[in-house]
């Protein structure tokens, strides 16, 4: 059995859901109050960040750039060379999407403390459509030399992330959900930048998931053990620094290993594990997440399903896998 502190409701219909974003609203709070050096900037989109707990409660440390997204990150980036540890809030397809170049430059290339929090990310957007469903900011930000990328993967993890990319002294990237999201941790779990978690044990296939998706590989593992298949369940809040020692340590044990992501799989997470996988273990693998493909407008869960993101879309590809490909064993 896993030693991580799950919800023990985390399966039920009745579990608690709360947005990712409002966590983040709550960590930098709480992150305000022990650091005033920590300043807060939004592009115009203060209360859908959650971003206005940290206005009202800290309005001398807030700025409100406006629509100028280049401008958001370049003006933190100078407040970051004065001694200041500056937030920086607006939706995902618009920061990273519009000022990657900024942020590379000014941020990255100094290596300057600015914390990039990216909202309304991957396709449970829902209605907005594909302009503002952004599906390729793992890969955009993952590739920045200096740069730390978190997602976490409930409310209650991003209010830990939150606080702990306040203190890391790095360019930081943290990626946020709209809609509300299962709570499947609780206070007690951990959270440590550039750690994955094993969340269940097994030792037919490890499913490792980032951001929202871990919480329906944690229903996909109960479904799978339904037809004696036990899975081994890999949390993997960090992208950026990846911990390679806790993923090779679950896929040698597996020698199979699927990963799960609610953006494009092509440089994202499982990209990430397809690089480690190919240097030091040569294990099958298959990435589930967008497939070069933007996204559509509609409902969250409706979508969802319809891209094969949800426990029950993702069984008969995650069976047909393990049907088809053997377990790699050492020295292959």
């Amino acid at each position: 059995m896993s030693d991580y502190k799950l919800n023990p409701h985390y399966a039920s219909e009745d579990v608690k859901k709360e947005p990712i974003r409002t966590g983040f609203g709550r960590g930098l709070k709480i992150a305000g109050k022990d650091d005033e050096n920590i300043v807060a900037l939004c592009a115009d989109l203060t209360e859908s960040t959650q971003m206005h707990m940290f206005r009202d409660e800290f309005p001398e440390r807030f700025v409100e750039v406006g629509v100028a997204e280049q401008n958001l990150v370049t003006v933190a980036s100078g407040m970051a060379r004065a001694g200041k540890i500056p937030f920086t809030s607006s939706y995902a397809a618009f920061s990273p999407g519009r000022n990657w170049e900024q942020i590379r430059t000014t941020i990255c290339l100094n290596d300057m403390p600015v914390k990039i929090v990216g909202s309304h990310a991957g396709v449970s957007v829902g209605p907005d459509g594909a302009t503002h469903q952004m599906l390729e900011d793992l890969a955009l930000m993952r590739v920045l030399p200096n740069m730390v990328v978190v997602v976490p993967g409930d409310s209650i993890e991003a209010e830990k992330a939150t606080i702990a990319i306040a203190e890391n002294g790095k360019p930081s990237y943290i990626r946020l959900a709209r809609e509300k999201t299962p709570i499947f941790s609780t206070e007690g779990s951990p959270f440590e930048i550039g750690k994955a978690y094993v969340l269940r044990t097994g030792s037919d296939i490890t499913l490792a998931g980032t951001g929202l998706m871990t919480h329906q590989l944690l229903l996909l593992a109960r479904m799978l053990e339904d037809s004696g298949v036990n899975a081994e369940v890999l949390h993997v809040p960090t992208i950026k620094p990846l911990d390679e020692e806790a993923i090779l340590e679950s896929v040698k044990k597996t020698g199979r290993v699927v990963t799960a992501e609610e953006a494009q799989i092509a440089g994202g997470f499982g990209g990430a594990v397809a690089e480690l996988l190919s240097e030091k273990c040569p294990a099958p693998l298959h990435r589930i997440g967008m497939k070069d493909r933007f996204g559509e407008s509609g409902d969250p869960q409706e979508l969802l399903e319809h891209f094969g993101l949800t426990a029950e879309t993702m069984l008969p590809h995650v069976q047909q896998f393990i049907d088809k490909v053997p377990q790699y064993k050492p020295g292959y």
